[in-house]
């Protein structure tokens, strides 16, 4: 008797296993992504960063502040090097400028744009301009789970949606089931060329959750390069106005 209740025991806690499995698993692709992307960005962010990019020959580092409000706003100010600090750029619903105070100038960066690198970096204009936007301009679906690392992952297909002009012909994303965490994006040309991949790693508890503090992105048709993101400082969901993410304000933001 006790042998049958210590099978039925086990059977039972093998079946309540199965069944979280079975739902976590069975979250739709499109809420894991928009739970990823939540834990990355919240409703609003302020955050300091560094970004370093690393060539064969030669490294540069860059500092930023950074604000973001939902998907259609956000702004960057460059803080180091005295070269580029004071170089403002924002995102405000569909169009990008970038504030130059050395020269006076705003401009206002055309589509054409949006595949070239930002800063001189492996992020594109477009990565900058459209951060979040893989939520609701793409189509998702799950096409298995295995371990990135240590974690247990779905990797989900995202392709874009028929109506939208966007630069990347697929992304796949790595989403860890414990936390939520994008920790391996790829990103695929049109022609379903791989273009670049981001790597997030060194999870620690920042802005009151635990998330990814390091990103590296990693092109593939240039050997030895790549750019490193480390953050250091963030806060979410802090009321951000609007209007905040004016012209007006990329010319005395500080």
């Amino acid at each position: 008797m006790r042998k049958l209740k210590s099978i039925g025991l086990i059977l039972a806690s093998f079946f309540i296993s199965g069944l979280f499995i079975q739902q976590k698993t069975d979250l739709p692709p499109a809420e894991i992504i928009s739970k990823a992307n939540d834990l990355r960005y919240g409703e609003t962010s302020q955050g300091i960063m560094e970004m370093t990019l690393v060539r064969p020959k030669w490294t540069r580092s860059v500092s930023m502040k950074m604000w973001t409000k939902g998907t259609d706003y956000s702004l960057v100010l460059i803080t180091a090097p005295a070269k580029e600090k004071g170089q403002v750029f924002m995102k405000r619903e569909t169009e990008m400028w970038n504030w130059i105070p050395k020269i006076s100038r705003m401009i206002k960066l055309p589509p054409s744009t949006m595949s070239q690198g930002w800063m001189g970096s492996d992020f594109t204009n477009d990565d900058m301009m459209n951060e979040g936007y893989l939520v609701d301009n793409f189509n998702h679906k799950i096409l298995k789970t295995e371990k990135f690392g240590e974690m247990d992952c779905w990797v989900i297909e995202s392709k874009p949606k028929d109506d939208d002009d966007v630069i990347w012909g697929k992304k796949v994303s790595w989403i860890s089931q414990d936390g939520i965490f994008t920790l391996k994006t790829e990103s695929y040309d049109e022609d379903m060329f791989l273009v670049k991949t981001e790597i997030a790693s060194e999870i620690i508890r920042m802005g009151g959750k635990n998330l990814p503090s390091r990103f590296e992105i990693i092109p593939e048709d240039n050997p030895g390069n790549k750019t490193i993101v480390i953050l250091k400082d963030i806060v979410f969901n802090q009321s951000i106005d609007d209007s905040f993410f004016s012209q007006q304000n990329m010319k005395r933001i500080r």
